[in-house]
């Protein structure tokens, strides 16, 4: 008896391929160049071989990016093996790789300078970046959740060791100890969800889950409660978001850049994409317990920023309540809302990864710059940096002109299409409580006097500029238009629309 070859197509793990290709080449990268006394002419120091490897890790999510958004153009649907459906790249995949890509490869652009201000100037740092956006890009495509839980812990394990990665340093130690333990133990919760609900349907596919699952057998929704609880651990919600701040605080800077925007991005796909194919149209149980965690996270994450004296907690709880506005995209059950969730992913890593940006640009002397009273005076020292600080503090906060604005306008509009009112009324109470809080930094910089000691650095590295201009660039022009205009490299810029189309798919084979 002839077994048939599977037919697999290769091209679907192109971005994954890519991204992974070039954690390799670093590895190696670093090991023959470490024994070289010159490169190119040029002493090999620790700094110069961490600019070659930033720049391998920026040309291979480059590709990984262009072959992303290609396939989002072309707008097919293609599975790696259609004999055994596991991994899918589709407009929505597509789309969200995309975005992983582009917030892994500014983070590599705002890290060259930073390790070596940090003295952690070392290889294995993009190695390791480059494997977890590997993991968050195979974790945003798949379609089985045995997909899932591997992409899942391909992304996590790097991230503990990069929380980490500063070994030097207690508090860095204890943010990446805590960070494994927490993470693992959700990681657990995660997987025994998953067994039960194989237990119950028979498959571990999104596709055969949704025809197989029944809402009356506690077993299945015991393991429907312990996928959202474990997912709940990855996005921060409340109340199984304890281990955010001290993870934020202790990691290194740049380190807490991309785990703040790219974690979370591929988290909330991954949820959203579970959700729609597996779950199709949500019933009143879940969309209760979406509820509930929305309701909770907003009230959690921003009464609590509202007390603390430290820029990276401050973000960690900033973090948390954007979480909550996030949520209240999935109790609409609704295209609309899904939408807004995507566009939401968009304007979150502009304006958050352009705030730790700034803090990052102000490290010096092995140390973060991270302490509210720090902030001090700023204006007086370093105006611009004061000024897009002000700026990416004024977008988290929802303030009109920038893209934190429409983000919210886009999920509040849609909560309430759904009837979703009181969750709506919540959330604008409580954006205006996160007003207090974000503009703290803002009067601190320019109505308070600097306080004595050493000075910031007086040049902004060009991979911070870099990457400051764009965030800034991006909150600016999407907070004007969100759904029209043109740049001369990318074309016509649609974000509204490529959000609506992104979830079309998704809405259509998973909620109809």
């Amino acid at each position: 008896m002839t077994v048939a070859a599977p037919e697999l197509h290769f091209s679907v793990l192109a971005p994954i391929g890519f991204v992974a290709t070039g954690a390799m080449l670093v590895l190696l990268g670093e090991v023959l160049l470490s024994r070289r006394k010159t490169v190119f002419g040029r002493r090999a120091t620790d700094t110069w071989i961490g600019s070659l490897l930033a720049l391998v890790s920026i040309v291979s999510l480059l590709l990984a990016l262009y072959v992303a958004w290609g396939a989002f153009l072309t707008g097919r649907t293609e599975v790696f093996d259609p004999g055994n459906p596991t991994f899918q790249l589709d407009r929505f995949s597509a789309l969200i790789t995309a975005l992983i890509a582009l917030a892994a490869l500014l983070s590599c652009a705002l890290s060259i300078a930073y390790l070596a201000e940090v003295r952690i100037n070392h290889g294995e740092y993009y190695a390791l970046l480059l494997l977890a956006t590997s993991g968050m890009m195979l974790m945003v495509s798949a379609i089985d959740l045995l997909t899932v839980f591997l992409g899942l812990e391909l992304m996590s394990i790097p991230i503990y060791v990069l929380a980490g990665f500063d070994r030097r340093k207690l508090r860095s130690n204890e943010s990446a100890l805590k960070y494994f333990l927490i993470g693992s133990f959700a990681s657990a919760l995660l997987l025994y969800g998953m067994a039960l609900l194989y237990g119950t349907t028979g498959s571990t596919s999104f596709a055969a889950i949704r025809h197989g699952f029944d809402a009356a057998n506690p077993i299945a929704i015991l393991g429907l409660s312990l996928v959202i609880v474990g997912f709940a651990f990855k996005i921060s919600a409340a109340p199984f978001h304890q281990w955010t701040p001290d993870v934020y605080e202790g990691a290194p800077a740049a380190v807490t850049a991309f785990m703040s925007v790219t974690v979370k991005t591929a988290a909330v796909a991954t949820l959203l994409r579970l959700v729609a194919l597996a779950f199709g149209p949500l019933d009143q149980t879940l969309t209760q317990v979406l509820w509930g965690l929305a309701a909770l996270t907003l009230v959690v994450g921003n009464v609590m920023a509202v007390i603390q004296d430290n820029v990276k907690r401050l973000l960690a709880y900033s973090s948390i309540a954007h979480v909550g506005f996030l949520l209240v995209g999935f109790v609409t059950g609704t295209a609309e809302g899904y939408s807004a969730v995507v566009f939401y992913l968009f304007a979150y890593l502009f304006m958050n990864l352009g705030a730790f940006a700034v803090v990052v640009a102000l490290a010096q002397r092995g140390q973060d710059c991270e302490r509210l009273e720090a902030f001090a005076g700023l204006a007086h020292k370093r105006p611009g940096l004061a000024g897009l600080m002000t700026l990416f503090m004024l977008s988290l906060a929802g303030i009109p002109g920038t893209v934190g604005f429409i983000a919210k306008f886009t999920i509040f509009a849609a909560a309430v299409n759904a009837d979703v009112i009181w969750l709506t009324i919540l959330g604008l109470l409580m954006s205006v409580v996160s007003v207090f809080y974000y503009l703290r930094l803002p009067v601190l910089m320019y109505m308070r006097e600097p306080s004595e000691g050493d000075a910031p650095r007086r040049e902004v590295a060009s991979g911070e500029a870099l990457v400051l201009g764009i965030c800034a660039l991006a909150v600016v022009f999407l907070g004007f238009f969100p759904n029209w205009g043109t740049l001369p490299i990318f074309g016509d810029v649609h974000v509204l629309d490529w959000a609506r189309e992104s979830v079309t798919q998704l809405f259509s084979s998973g909620l109809s």
